[in-house]
């Protein structure tokens, strides 16, 4: 158990109207006690907030004008005692705060300490204290409802399910072993592993089928916006971002790096990449950047690849599309404010059955268009299940995909015969990895790496 009190400044620094720094540990209250010019927190009651001066002791000078809010535990996030001191907002003001504290009993908290203690007190599971930290990081609505949904233990519930079944039923068929009743008690054994076993792996197989899109929601879409030079791609990512960020010129080759931006698109994250036109150059500058290109190509979820409608196919957009083959992409035909030259019949052939959709960035046409078909592209008819369970984690992802594997491997021996105390320890190696995702059977070392993640004060 821990026994040293922590404190760190849990707003993010700058300029604003109040900071606030949090303490959370046995000896909390009484810090904040030694410093407060008002009420005596150590006597007041819990969930109350309170209006004083911190002093100095060492000088007797005031410090600030705070409010201060004191929250004894179990009923707290961490289920220790915490406070919480709100001063005006500054690097000066919440900086000579935070020293005030540390001089008088606390130590700085290491990133993610305050959710690390939520979770060894058994406040909440891993998973949900992974949940913290997508919640902050959330970059639409929609990837804020899935971390919600976690932090509520939508998926601690589900996977507590799926490890209460397969316990079980080892347990039972431990005890058929132990205590035979019955001459058919192997049979019957088997019978019951199959069943349990088959409908665990159907559950993570359905976990699974919707990571793709948690994964997506939690990360963003990494889509790159690829087309030879001076077709309008910055132009494009201008339009999606509705900033200019990139710089737009007549000058073929302007874009001699790649750009990243987030963008919400329907409630799809999608981290934009406009990368510099894939050409042959001699400029050095410019061919590092062609080379970017290729690499941010190859691990992009999504192209948007953009055409010249008033120019016919260069042999340029032939290379272009021989390099997204078999990548999921949306080809854009852009400036049909000019007259047509392109073939539209060899673009639908060479674009593969994915959309394509006519823009005049220049007048503002066919961007609704295409973000509608950025939407379809990815989650059609999913999304809005508000029943769903999406899994969005890479570490849960890996750790879905080795209880999947040994639940077949569970299942293949059954099928060969194998002897059902062999089965059953496939069947136990799924039931350990399910508890690592919660916490339940993870080791230290990783705990103490994932919190290290966690931003300073949280």
């Amino acid at each position: 158990m821990n026994t040293d009190t922590i404190t760190a400044i849990s707003t993010p620094i700058g300029e604003g109207a109040i900071a606030i720094v949090r303490l959370s540990g046995q000896e909390a209250v009484e810090i904040a006690t030694r410093l407060f010019d008002g009420k005596r927190l150590t006597d007041v009651e819990s969930h109350t907030i309170h209006y004083g001066k911190l002093i100095d002791p060492r000088t007797n000078e005031v410090v600030e004008e705070v409010m201060v809010t004191v929250m004894r535990g179990p009923k707290t996030f961490t289920r220790e005692d915490v406070v919480e001191i709100n001063c005006h907002g500054g690097l000066v003001s919440v900086n000579r705060v935070l020293e005030l504290v540390l001089a008088n009993g606390a130590r700085l908290a290491e990133p993610g300490e305050f959710t690390k203690r939520a979770f060894l007190n058994g406040r909440i599971d891993l998973s949900q204290a992974e949940a913290v930290m997508d919640l902050i990081r959330a970059k639409t609505d929609r990837a804020m409802n899935v971390a919600l949904k976690q932090m509520d233990g939508r998926l601690s519930g589900l996977i507590q399910n799926l490890r209460q079944k397969l316990i079980e039923t080892v347990a039972h068929v431990e005890v058929n072993i132990d205590y035979p009743e019955y001459d058919d008690v192997e049979e019957m054994s088997h019978e019951m592993m199959k069943e349990k076993t088959k409908e665990v792996y159907e559950e993570i197989e359905r976990l699974l089928q919707m990571a793709k899109q948690g994964k997506i929601l939690r990360e963003g879409l990494a889509t790159a916006i690829i087309g030879r030079p001076n077709v309008g791609k910055s132009s494009l990512m201008n339009a999606l971002v509705h900033e200019n960020k990139a710089i737009v010129t007549d000058i073929p080759g302007t874009t001699r790096d790649t750009i990243e931006e987030y963008v919400n698109v329907r409630g799809v994250p999608l981290r934009l990449v406009d990368t510099a036109g894939i050409r042959e150059t001699e400029d050095i500058v410019e061919r590092m950047g062609v080379d970017r290109s290729r690499k941010v190509l190859k691990e992009s979820d999504l192209i948007l690849m953009v055409l010249n409608y008033s120019d016919e196919l260069t042999e340029e957009d032939k290379q272009l599309f021989k390099a997204a083959e078999g990548l999921e992409k949306i080809v854009i035909l852009n400036k049909t404010d000019l007259p047509r030259k392109i073939n539209l019949e060899e673009v639908d052939g060479l674009a593969e059955g994915n959309p394509v959709i006519t823009t005049s960035i220049i007048e503002e046409k066919g961007i609704d268009e295409l973000e509608e078909a950025i939407a379809k592209t990815f989650f059609e008819g999913d999304l809005d299940a508000g029943d769903l369970t999406y899994v969005s984690n890479v570490r849960h992802i890996q750790l879905l995909k080795q209880s999947l594997q040994a639940l077949e491997d569970a299942m293949t021996g059954m099928e060969s015969g194998m002897p059902i105390d062999l089965v059953q320890i496939d069947v136990t190696r799924t039931w350990e990895l399910l508890g690592e995702i919660i916490g339940d059977t993870v080791h230290e070392s990783l705990i103490d790496q994932l919190f290290s993640q966690f931003c300073l004060g949280k």
